[in-house]
């Protein structure tokens, strides 16, 4: 008789709502592991010549895994919205070989996944213990600064040539890597900021990556060290 009563409860959970619930309790490890991906394809794709459509996807499917996290419930669906609107829009610019539109949208694009890391950051802070998903947004917030980043150096170079020096073409897999080698301060040398405004946002990289590494750190021992987590 109770199982009878209790089966459109189950029924319920199992359906829509109940897988996004599911989504919900991890999607920053969704998300981490959709960067992963994308930071491995990228560069194999652009080996393989597939310039553009693929890579460009990807970085699509990481913002809709970024976005969906941020913000209240209600917002979402407008996140979502926008991210669609802007992804088209800057398919059809550059079909229809408009460079400026083009730019302009990719700029936009770059903007909401530097938000989406700001997002992801706050989360990985805002912990009150240790827990999986909260380590997962902090990696996801390292990789989304270094994705998006690296396409404002992109943009950069697009808008005015000549902004970075470095050898053969300056392609998206290019201004990725050159950001994730700033970020983590390894500072190759194969290529080199020449204008004030690349070499600016690139100082705040640099420093912005050991700043999170140590405050991160420092928070996330000190929420390990409180006994509620050394006794589970």
């Amino acid at each position: 008789m109770h199982q009878k009563g209790g089966s459109p409860t189950s029924g319920a959970s199992g359906g829509l709502p109940g897988l996004a619930r599911t989504y919900l309790s991890r999607r920053y490890m969704i998300l981490f592991y959709t960067l992963l991906v994308t930071m491995v394809a990228a560069p194999i794709f652009n080996a393989l010549e597939f310039h553009g459509t693929l890579i460009e996807s990807l970085l699509a499917a990481c913002l809709l895994a970024a976005i969906l996290p941020v913000g209240a419930v209600r917002n979402r669906p407008y996140l979502l919205l926008a991210i669609v609107v802007v992804w088209l829009s800057r398919l059809v610019t550059v079909w229809l070989d408009h460079r400026v539109l083009s730019e302009v949208a990719l700029g936009i694009w770059t903007l909401i996944g530097l938000l989406a890391a700001v997002a992801a950051l706050r989360f990985a802070i805002g912990a009150t213990q240790v827990d999986a998903e909260h380590l997962f947004a902090a990696l996801s917030a390292y990789m989304l600064a270094g994705i998006y980043v690296g396409l404002l150096y992109w943009v950069l170079e697009q808008m005015k040539p000549g902004t970075f020096s470095f050898p053969g073409e300056f392609s998206q897999a290019s201004a990725i890597y050159f950001s994730f080698v700033t970020l983590a301060t390894l500072g190759y040398g194969d290529i080199v900021p020449r204008a004030d405004v690349a070499r600016g946002i690139a100082i705040v990289e640099g420093v912005g990556g050991q700043l999170f590494l140590a405050v991160l750190v420092a928070r996330l021992v000190s929420l390990y060290s409180k006994p509620g987590n050394q006794s589970s």
